[in-house]
Formats: structure tokens, sequence, C-alpha cells
């Protein structure tokens, strides 16, 4: 084969793979979206998820792609961008082969199981009784309630529905999806199905994943237990540890006094602001975003790409097409923070993969070979400003135009610092359930057991039952989100060193202009192409431990008082003595605000993203304006 054949060779292949996965993405990403949104047209359904879903994967796992893509490697030089396209192919056709044929048919059968679940899932109504009265909520406004509801009978209550989904998902199908799903993994020779899961994701198994999060529990355990009886002395005993009680007496009152200065409805704007002062750009990206909880919709907020980002042959640019979601109230206690926070969460992972440069799109798209630790990092650690007092200090504005006070910033810190392990340790609860869950004798798998293994596990991990229930957590059900939480262990770890790489050399975080540009070139721009681990030594200089994050937990209160005072302190100085920033705000994006089939703002009809704000502002206010 001449050179030039060779190069046609290679760019033709390169070419057709780039195309035809592009649209199937498409296809089933606009399904995916359609179903969990619960929109309206008639061509979204569950068998067209299922379809076109199986349609995309069936594509990644030709064998034939893989022997050509293993053959033109050998052609080509090592150092080539065909190269390092021809490698990334590689891996992610290896992640959906089966050379197995009753892998194959058990993979189908999964994805059917999970279809119906799913679908029985979105019309379960759930609820609390309270006051001898069934009121209906979603999983969000009950978990919302169990946090900040002054009534102690009420929050019990609304716990106690959260506790029916585990009931439901083990009576419509859960049970038959875990051996099923254990069935296929084992058929191709992993140890179980979340051996095949992390190993596809990370590039490394199940064993050497918790020997990494053995040395997190094992180190914490000592932290948890202290804070645990030191909560209940300080609480009055006990009872406080109670699921429904914990989080209340933790932080409740204060999130409802703080709750003035994170308006629900300010929250796309206080973002927008946010990033565009870190410099963070989305290179001409389309966003759809669908925050407003309702009855049908899917129970937890979510980041997809129907529109991958790549560079194209020639180097002509495509931007990508985000949808995102939350599941905001704004008409309950702490919706605004809650609401913020999953909103700068989701943003960040709309800005990492709009961020992606590469020749293919399959560097930019999230599921496996994609790190789950390597996507949920950008999020996380984007998320975490909300809770820093210098950002609160400039974005936490009441809708009279009152910064947030120091001393409630303050009571917050002494009411949550010295129980941050709690969070720690609910993290780590669901990879341990899921890992214990599938190494579980089939025989030995019923609802029955699957209850009584997610109670164990909490009250192992976690030193008591949960106040979000094991089984209530939606990941554990779709295939994509399953032995997934791991990720955000391992990512709130690299955040936490993230955090320190840029306080080391910046001295801050808010506002700060290089963290866009450092960001997008350490982190972003490779996609897929590299490891989650390298990407974090490259850019912090050591290798990822949880070392930063423990450290955090062991500072004193007094300590951190007195760093958040100063930095507080600095950016009320700074905001006070600036004008008012009237100029609009410039992501490079276009952004739809929708709720379902409705349009409420675009920034292309609507004149400008700061007009689209005061659109989605107008909106809220209208519509949950309390009597």
């Amino acid at each position: 084969m001449t050179a030039s054949t060779l190069t046609t060779d290679v760019s033709t292949f390169i070419d057709g793979i780039n195309t035809s996965y592009e649209q199937l993405h498409r296809e089933f990403e606009l399904q995916f979206w359609g179903t969990k949104m619960a929109l309206s047209g008639p061509q979204y359904s569950t068998e067209e998820l299922t379809r076109t879903k199986g349609e995309m994967e069936d594509f990644l796992a030709d064998e034939d792609k893989l022997s050509k893509t293993r053959e033109l490697l050998k052609a080509v030089p090592e150092d080539s961008v065909e190269a390092k396209t021809l490698k990334m192919l590689e891996r992610t056709f290896g992640c959906y082969i089966m050379e197995s044929e009753e892998a194959k048919t058990l993979r189908a059968e999964a994805t059917k199981i999970e279809g119906g679940l799913e679908a029985a899932r979105n019309t379960l109504t759930l609820g609390a009784t309270i006051d001898g009265k069934f009121e209906e909520m979603s999983s969000v406004g009950l978990r919302n309630k169990v946090r900040v509801d002054p009534d102690e009978a009420t929050r019990k209550a609304c716990y106690e529905g959260l506790t029916k989904i585990g009931d439901f998902v083990t009576e419509n199908g859960f049970v038959e999806l875990v051996k099923v799903r254990n069935r296929m993994a084992k058929k191709l020779g992993f140890l179980d199905f979340y051996d095949y899961k992390v190993s596809n994701a990370e590039g490394f198994g199940k064993i050497a994943l918790f020997e990494i999060l053995d040395t997190l529990e094992a180190g914490t355990r000592p932290i948890m237990e202290s804070a645990r009886k030191q909560f209940a002395a300080e609480k009055g005993g006990e009872s406080a540890l109670s699921p429904w009680n914990q989080g209340f007496l933790m932080s409740g009152d204060i999130v409802r006094r703080m709750d003035p200065y994170f308006p629900f409805e300010k929250s796309v704007e206080q973002w927008g602001r946010s990033f565009a002062a870190m410099n963070i750009s989305y290179k001409q990206a389309t966003m759809d975003l669908d925050l407003l909880d309702r009855k049908g919709k899917y129970s937890n907020g979510f980041c997809h790409w129907p529109q991958p980002a790549w560079v194209k042959p020639g180097g002509t640019w495509q931007p990508s097409t985000t949808h995102f979601t939350s599941l905001a109230d704004p008409s309950a206690i702490g919706s605004g923070y809650t609401g913020l926070t999953t909103l700068m969460h989701e943003a960040g992972h709309a800005a990492h993969f709009a961020n992606i440069q590469m020749p293919s799109p399959l560097f930019a798209q999230e599921r496996s070979p994609t790190s789950v630790a390597y996507a949920e990092l950008q999020s996380m650690f984007l998320d975490s400003l909300v809770g820093d007092a210098d950002w609160m200090a400039k974005y936490a504005i009441s809708r009279e135009g009152e910064a947030i006070p120091w001393d409630l910033v303050a009571e917050q810190i002494k009411a949550t610092h010295p129980y941050k392990v709690f969070a720690l340790r609910g993290m780590l609860a669901v990879p341990y359930f899921e890992r214990a869950l599938y190494e579980m004798p089939e025989e030995d798998v019923t609802a029955e057991s699957i209850k009584a293994l997610a109670d164990k596990v909490e009250k192992d991990i976690q030193g008591g039952l949960s106040a979000r229930p094991l089984l209530s957590v939606p990941h554990i059900l779709s295939d994509e989100a399953s032995c997934y939480y791991h990720g955000y262990v391992l990512a709130e770890m690299g955040v936490h060193q993230t955090r320190e790489f840029f306080l080391n050399r910046d001295k801050y975080i808010t506002d700060n202009p290089s963290v866009g540009p450092t960001l997008t070139e350490a982190y972003w721009k490779p996609g897929n192409s590299e490891p989650f681990l390298s990407l974090v030594e490259n850019l912090t200089g050591a290798p990822l431990t949880g070392d930063a994050w423990v450290n955090e937990l062991k500072q004193s209160v007094e300590d951190v008082l007195k760093e958040e005072k100063q930095s507080y302190d600095a950016k009320l100085a700074q905001c006070s003595s600036g004008t008012p920033d009237d100029t609009d705000v410039d992501l490079d994006m276009r952004i739809r605000i929708v709720d379902g089939d409705l349009v409420l703002a675009d920034t292309d009809e609507d004149g400008g993203f700061l007009k689209t704000c005061t659109k989605f502002e107008q909106y809220v206010q209208t519509r949950f304006t309390k009597a």
C-alpha cells in the first residue's frame, strides 16, 4: 500500500466512523431527552429509546470495525493524529464488543427490562401523608422537606415517602435486572457487572478501584464516628441521628435563613456572570435548560449532548448541543441554593464537553471509555464555588439587592464544617452498596435481600440509616449511571486537589480569569484521549490522593472561619467599590430555557443573555408568587 493510498484509506475509515456515529448518537440522545423530560411528541417512546440505543451500541460493537482499526494502527506513525484517533476508536469498540453471543442476548434483555422499569418509575406517584392528608411530591420535593421542614412528623413522613421508591423498584424489575446484568458481565470474563462497568469507564478494575476507596473509607471512619458522637451530644441525643432529623438539625434553620439570598429566579444570571468572570467559553454551543420540577420528569439532574463538539476534517469546528436539566421548585425553602448548585454543576459538564477539541465526536461522548471521574471532576469543581464565602459575597444577593451577611455565612460554617464527613460517607455508601449487590450469589438476589443490604450498607458506611435511602438513588437503575457513583468520590478527591492547586498558584478561585483557560487546556481539550489520573497529576503536579479532602475535614472551625472571613471581606469590598456591571454576559452560546415542550426564553430571540435571564425571572415570579 502506497503512502497516499494509506492516507486515503485511513481518512475514509475515520470519516465514515465519525459521520455514522454522530447520526446514531444524535438519534439516541433526542429519544433520551424526549422520554426523560416526558415530552408530548409522538416520536418519543421507550420503544424508540431502546431501538436507537441498540442501533448505536450495535454500531460500536462491530468486530469488523475493530479489526480494521487495528490493521490501520499498525500502518500509521505512532505519534500521528490519526494514531491518536485510531487508539481511541480501539478502546471504544473494545468497550462494546461482546464476543459471546449469549452476552449479547443478555445485554438486549437487560435493556428491555430497564426500559420497562424506567417507564413504570415515571408513573410512580410519590408523596407523604401530612396531617392525615396525602400530599403528592417528587423525590426531590420529599428530600427537600426532609432537609428543611421544621416539623419532625412532616420530615419523618417525607423520609418514609422516599423509602417507597425501594419497595417499588424491587417489585418492578430491578431484581431481575441485577441478575441479567451480572450474567452478561460474567459471560464476558469479568468478575461481575461492577467490574465490567468500572473496567470500561476507568481503565482499571473493581479491585483496584476499591483499593483507592478503602483507603479513604478507613481514613475517614474515625472522623465519622467522632462526628456522630459530637452531633448527638450537641443536638439532644441519639434521636438527632435519625435520617429525618440529621440534615435539618445540622443546617435546616440556617438553610431557611439563607434562602432569601438565593432567589431561584436569579440563578441563571448568577451562573452566567460567575462563569464569564472566570473566562469560561462554550465555543458557539447551543444549550437547552429544563430547570423546573414537574410530574413525569426524570428525578435527577443530568447533562447530555445530542451533538458532541469536535474538529472536522479540514479544521472546521462543530460546536456542541447540550441538553441539561434540574428539578427546582422555586416555592420550596432551600430550592434556590440547591437549584443554583445543580445549575453550576450541570453547566460545568456542559462547559467541559463544549471545549473538547479533538478530531472525532467519539472523544466527546460521555459513555465508556470516558472516565466517570474525569467528567464529574469538572462539574463538581465548579459547583463547589457556591459554598465559598467570597463567591457568596458577590453572588448570594437577595431580591432587594443585599449581599448575604457574614454572620450568616459564619453560622453555616459553624453548623456544617464539623460534619462535612457525613457527605463524604454518603457518597461512599453508593459504590459500596452496588459492589455488594453485584457480588451477591444470584439465588440470594430478592427484593427483600436487596432492601436489607441497602440498610446494612447505610448503617455500616454512614453509621445509621441515610436521609437519602440508597434505593432512591436514581443512578442504580439506568445502564449509563449504574456502578457510576464511585466517579463522584474520585472526582471529589480531584476537586479538592485542583482547588488546592489554584489557591496555591493564584490565591483565589472566584472570578479568577485564569480558571477557564487553565481548565480548558489541562482538562477539557483532550476529551477521553488521556486517562483521568494522568490529567489530574499533569495539572496539579501530584498523583491523585484524598489528602487535600481529608485535610479539609480535619481543619478546625476557627481556622476555616478566619480564612473565609478574609476572602469574604476582600470580595465584598471589591464589589462595593466598583460600579454595577450592566454589560451583557457573553458565554459564546445560544441558550434556550424550556419547561418540557414550552420554550420560556431564547437568547437568539430575546436579544442577549441578560434579557433572557430577565424573561425567565419574570416567568418564575409570575408562576410561583406566593399568595
